[in-house]
C-alpha cells in the first residue's frame, strides 16, 4: 500500500466533491480519504436548504486545527491534496512539517498575495463584503455557474450544483487574507505541486504561479503546472481525470525521493 492521501475541499463544497478522486487514487494503490470542514458534514443539497447553525461564524483557524490534528494523528505523514482554500491549508500543513508531499490546486494564496484579475477582485469582494457581517454566503446556481463552472453551460452546471454546492462562511476567506493565512515561504519544505486552471474566475493562474514562485528555499522542490480550458471547478468538470493523472505521475516520481532532494527541472525560482 502506498502513502495515505488526505483530500481537503475548499469553500462552497464538502468532502463529496472528492468522491471520483478517491476512487481514482485508491485504484492506484493509495489509501485515500476526504474530510469535511466543520459544519460541512452531510449532503450538499440538505446543507444548502438548511444551513447549519453557526456556519457564518466558522473561521479558517478552526478548519486548520481540525486538519492539523488529523495529520498529526497519522502514523506516517500523509500526502495532502487541497483545492482553493484547501490548497492554502495544504501549504500551511506543509509549512508545519505535517505532510509527506503537498498538492495545491487553484489555491487561495498566502501572505496577502493578490491578483489584479477582474474575476479575482469581483469574487473576493462579493464573499468578503463587510456589510454582510457574519451572514453566510448563500450559493445559488447562477453564482456557481459564473464563478466555478464558467467553462460549462448553465445546463451542464445544474447537476454539479445540485450534487456538490454548499453555502459557506465569509469569515473563512476573510481570514485567508489575514494573519491565519500567513506562512514562512523561506523554510525548506517537502515537494509541493501547484496546479492552475487557465479560465479560473476565482483564483487566476497568474496568482497560482506567483504563489509557487514565492517559495525561496533552493534545496526544496516546487513545481507549477497550468491546465487549459478549466475553471475553478477543475477537480469536477469533464477532464478531471487528466488533472488527477498528472498529479498521480508527480506523486509516483516524488514518493521515493528524499524530501529536499531536487533537480534543476524541479526548480521554478
Amino acid at each position: 500500500m502506498k502513502s495515505k492521501i488526505i483530500f481537503i475541499h475548499g469553500m462552497f463544497e464538502n468532502s463529496k466533491s472528492w468522491e471520483n478522486w478517491i476512487t481514482y487514487f485508491n485504484s492506484k494503490g493509495y489509501e485515500s480519504t476526504a474530510v469535511d470542514w466543520p459544519l460541512h458534514e452531510g449532503e450538499p443539497a440538505t446543507l444548502r436548504q438548511n444551513p447549519p447553525s453557526g456556519l457564518g461564524d466558522l473561521r479558517l483557524a478552526t478548519i486548520i486545527y481540525k486538519f492539523r490534528q488529523i495529520a498529526a494523528a497519522e502514523t506516517e505523514k500523509p500526502i495532502m491534496i487541497g483545492h482553493s482554500v484547501g490548497g492554502l491549508i495544504v501549504q500551511v500543513l506543509v509549512n508545519e512539517g505535517l505532510a509527506k508531499l503537498g498538492v495545491a490546486i487553484s489555491p487561495v494564496a498566502p501572505n496577502d498575495m493578490i491578483s489584479f484579475d477582474w474575476g479575482f477582485f469581483k469574487n473576493s469582494a462579493l464573499i468578503t463584503n463587510p456589510l454582510k457581517g457574519d451572514d453566510p454566503f448563500m450559493m445559488d446556481l447562477e453564482s456557481f455557474h459564473e464563478s466555478f463552472c464558467n467553462t460549462l453551460t448553465l445546463e451542464q452546471t445544474k447537476p454539479y450544483f445540485e450534487k456538490y454546492a454548499t453555502n459557506d462562511s465569509r469569515n473563512v476567506l476573510r481570514d485567508c487574507l489575514g494573519s491565519d493565512g500567513r506562512i514562512d515561504l523561506d523554510m525548506p519544505h517537502v515537494p509541493l505541486l501547484f496546479i492552475g486552471a487557465e479560465e479560473d474566475q476565482i483564483i487566476p493562474t497568474d496568482l497560482v504561479e506567483k504563489n509557487a514562485k514565492a517559495y525561496t528555499d533552493e534545496i526544496s522542490s516546487t513545481e507549477y503546472r497550468n491546465f487549459s480550458g478549466r475553471g475553478h471547478f477543475i477537480c469536477g468538470q469533464p477532464g478531471w481525470e487528466e488533472v488527477a493523472g498528472n498529479i498521480a505521475d508527480w506523486l509516483q516520481r516524488k514518493e521515493d525521493v528524499p524530501p529536499f532532494q531536487t533537480t534543476p527541472a524541479d526548480r521554478i525560482n
